[in-house]
């Protein structure tokens, strides 16, 4: 099956849409005000990864670079069709062989926080998951500041339902004045059961309904995660692990919800590959990484669901 290119391959062009009204002033493209730093342990690989979060130039989007690695193994950029594994995380690869993974804690918060062009440099294989959720990234985005470019910034309109389904799963985009997540989650057991998260997004509402929200397992399936190298750097210092009914993490949940809530905030993450905002409703049931993507791979191949606008 083929695709339609990625919206920012559409061109770098900063003309307006058709159909913009005259005299109203678009939105315009914004970057880090600074580079900053941190470092941490990648949740899967165990490893300790430096990474850095640096301004980039007008219609750069937001792009990886390995350090540790050479020529066109180094850059690999965050888009939909460069999506080379979902189990578990979403990670990108490029034709050269160089990788970067669990990409979507940091994509969310750059993407909720309206950041549209940003270099990402990493010493590793693997983004550090810092404690589990998007905090420490929107701590750092603060820290950098915006800077506001001259490009306009142009926005994925939906304009008709799109939805892809597996095993009673869904994921759906469908037309939206704004940006909404609506995700249920079902687990034939506590604490987790039949739990909802519904939220209009904004950089406000990402930062005190859904970037706390951490990721999640189950203790006795953590050997068998390992010994296929996924988990090797997992504690309780940065994921929920359920054993039995009970959360074994000191203090609990941070959300009587938190389950959803961060699966609200993966669907951030996995639907920035987008290559620009979605002006849409997602919703989505039982869905995961490799659902999320599915979906984008379905809106770009029917682009009568979809426009660019500003």
């Amino acid at each position: 099956m083929s695709y339609q290119a990625a919206p920012q391959a559409l061109g770098a062009s900063t003309e307006f849409p058709a159909g913009l009204m005259a005299g109203v002033e678009p939105a315009r493209q914004k970057t880090l005000g600074r580079a900053v730093d941190c470092s941490g342990i990648g949740v899967h690989s165990g490893d300790k990864v430096n990474l850095r979060l640096c301004p980039a130039p007008e219609n750069n989007g937001i792009t990886f670079i390995r350090t540790d690695l050479y020529n066109g193994a180094r850059k690999i950029s965050s888009l939909w069709d460069k999506v080379v594994d979902t189990r578990m995380c979403t990670a990108l690869g490029n034709d050269h062989g160089g990788k970067v993974a669990t990409v979507e804690h940091l994509l969310a918060a750059l993407s909720a926080c309206g950041i549209d062009n940003a270099i990402i440099e990493i010493d590793g294989a693997e983004v550090p998951v810092m404690d589990g959720s998007s905090e420490s990234f929107v701590f750092l985005i603060e820290v950098a500041g915006t800077v506001e470019q001259k490009a306009a910034r142009r926005e994925i309109e939906i304009l008709a339902p799109i939805e892809v389904q597996q095993d009673g799963r869904f994921a759906r985009l469908s037309p939206h004045d704004g940006t909404r997540y609506s995700v249920t989650i079902d687990f034939d057991r506590a604490p987790i059961l039949t739990q909802s998260c519904d939220v209009s997004l904004s950089a406000a509402s990402f930062k005190s309904e859904i970037s706390r929200a951490r990721t999640f397992g189950f203790f006795e399936e953590v050997d068998q995660m390992q010994k296929i190298g996924l988990a090797r750097g997992g504690s309780l210092d940065n994921a929920i692990v359920i054993k039995g009914d009970t959360v074994m993490n000191e203090g609990g949940l941070r959300y009587d919800n938190e389950f959803a809530r961060h699966k609200v905030l993966d669907a951030i993450g996995d639907l920035a590959l987008a290559g620009m905002p979605i002006r849409g409703h997602f919703e989505g049931r039982g869905c995961g990484h490799a659902l999320n993507n599915r979906l984008l791979h379905a809106l770009f191949a029917q682009p009568e669901t979809w426009r660019i606008a500003a």
